[in-house]
C-alpha cells in the first residue's frame, strides 16, 4: 500500500511539473506576442549608413566606405523586406533610393507590391515612380490639385508603417521626422480600408482626360 501511495505522488509530481512546464513555456510565447503588437517608434535623421547588403538577392558584403550599422533607414528597409504576400505603400513623393530597392526587391520575390503616390511630385527627376513602373509595380496617384499627402504602408495586411517621414533623402537623413510601426488590428484595418478606398479612386479607367466645363 505504501509503494503504491508513493508510486502515485511520484505520478502526480511528474504530470505537475510537466504542466508546469508546458504552462511556462506558453506563458513565455503569449509574453513574446504581447511585446511583438506594442508599437514602435524610428526617429530621423538617421545618420547615413550602407544598406545595400540588405538589397543583395544572397548574403554579401559591400565594401563601400559607408559605415555598416543598424539605423532607423536600416531597421525601416528590413520591415519592408520582411513582406511575404503584400506590401502597399501610400507615400507623398518617393525618390529614396534605399526605400524603394526594398519595394523593389520585395516586388521581385513575388511579394504584391500597390503603390498610390501625388501626381505633382511623382513628375520630379528623383521620383521612382518610373522606376517601379519599369519593373512592373502597379502605380496609382490622384487626379486633382489638392495632394495625396499620405505617409503610410502596409506590410502583409498585419503591419502598419506611418508617421511624418516622406520616402526621401532629404527627410532621412536631414528633417526631424518620426515612424511609427503598429501591428494594432484595428488600425491596420482602417489603413488598410483607406488604402483600399484610393485605390479604387485612382483607377486609371476612371480619370477625366478631357473634362467637361460646367
Amino acid at each position: 500500500m505504501s509503494s503504491s501511495h508513493s508510486l502515485w505522488r511520484g505520478l502526480v509530481a511528474t504530470v505537475g511539473l510537466v504542466l508546469t512546464a508546458e504552462g511556462l513555456y506558453y506563458l513565455l510565447r503569449y509574453l513574446k506576442w504581447v511585446r511583438e503588437q506594442q508599437p514602435r517608434v524610428l526617429f530621423f535623421p538617421a545618420p547615413v549608413t550602407c544598406v545595400r547588403p540588405l538589397l543583395l538577392a544572397s548574403p554579401g558584403r559591400c565594401d563601400c566606405p559607408l559605415p555598416h550599422r543598424e539605423s532607423a533607414l536600416s531597421r525601416m528597409a528590413r520591415l519592408l523586406l520582411s513582406a511575404r504576400r503584400s506590401l502597399d505603400v501610400c507615400v507623398f513623393t518617393i525618390s529614396s533610393l534605399d526605400l524603394s530597392g526594398s519595394v523593389l526587391v520585395a516586388h521581385e520575390r513575388g511579394v504584391r507590391v500597390r503603390v498610390i503616390t501625388d501626381s505633382d511630385y511623382m513628375a520630379l527627376a528623383s521620383s521612382q515612380v518610373g522606376t517601379f513602373r519599369k519593373a512592373g509595380i502597379e502605380v496609382r496617384h490622384d487626379q486633382d490639385t489638392n495632394y495625396m499627402h499620405h505617409k503610410f504602408a502596409l506590410i502583409d495586411g498585419s503591419i502598419l508603417i506611418t508617421g511624418s517621414l516622406n520616402w526621401s533623402a532629404q527627410a532621412i537623413f536631414r528633417n526631424k521626422e518620426n515612424v511609427i510601426i503598429i501591428k494594432d488590428a484595428d488600425i491596420v484595418k482602417a489603413f488598410t480600408e483607406e488604402f483600399e478606398r484610393l485605390w479604387n479612386e485612382y483607377d486609371p479607367t476612371k480619370y477625366s482626360f478631357s473634362p467637361q466645363s460646367s
